[in-house]
């Protein structure tokens, strides 16, 4: 269910970012980037496309470079303001940002044993947990929400979107880590219900 605030928007549209260099060599991203692929722009491209004829009023990006540049393409497209909100950014990896699992591994042995016994509260050494990020997702909700007359076009990433899908959805901790969105995928969300477009 949608939070008790009337400035999270009621009906929008959730967007991950196009296919990074990062992301094909397997790297983790948090808040450091990457430059989206050919491949990344056409998803982009195609995202935009699937979006016309929707009644977008405005997009609402993550300040990060491969959300920003994925948003300037659906913003272009359909013709509607963009805004960049902080709060949409990618969680915090930390000093894991821009390593493999595998260099990971060997930098921070426990790390992944420690993730895997508490997934939702493990922070990412100097970084953050996904717990800390929900209340950013919320955070983010509500700026779109002051942002946008009618129905946005968040743009983000896949861990902090699994935060906004938790919010705007009801669901528990479990329930979201669980949560899935592939590169050129567009959820729709409306009064806590989620289709894929």
């Amino acid at each position: 269910m949608i939070p008790q605030d009337r400035h999270v928007p009621e009906h929008l549209f959730l967007v991950r970012h196009g296919q990074t260099r990062w992301n094909q060599e397997r790297r983790l991203q948090g808040q450091l980037d990457s430059p989206l692929t050919d491949e990344g722009l056409r998803q982009a491209e195609s995202v935009a496309d699937s979006l016309v004829g929707h009644d977008v009023t405005m997009v609402c990006s993550s300040p990060l470079g491969r959300a920003l540049r994925t948003a300037i393409v659906i913003a272009e497209r359909l013709g509607v303001d963009l805004v960049e909100v902080p709060e949409l950014a990618e969680i915090h990896h930390g000093e894991l940002a821009g390593l493999t699992w595998d260099e990971a591994d060997r930098l921070f042995p426990s790390a992944r044993a420690e993730r895997a016994e508490n997934r939702y509260g493990w922070a990412f050494p100097g970084g953050e947990s996904y717990a800390q990020a929900r209340g950013r997702a919320r955070r983010a909700l509500t700026a779109c929400g002051w942002a946008a007359t009618g129905i946005p076009v968040l743009v983000s990433h896949e861990m902090i979107g699994r935060m906004l899908r938790a919010e705007l959805r009801g669901l528990d901790a479990p329930t979201a880590l669980g949560l899935r969105h592939p590169h050129g995928v567009v959820f729709e969300i409306e009064r806590g219900a989620e289709r894929m477009l």
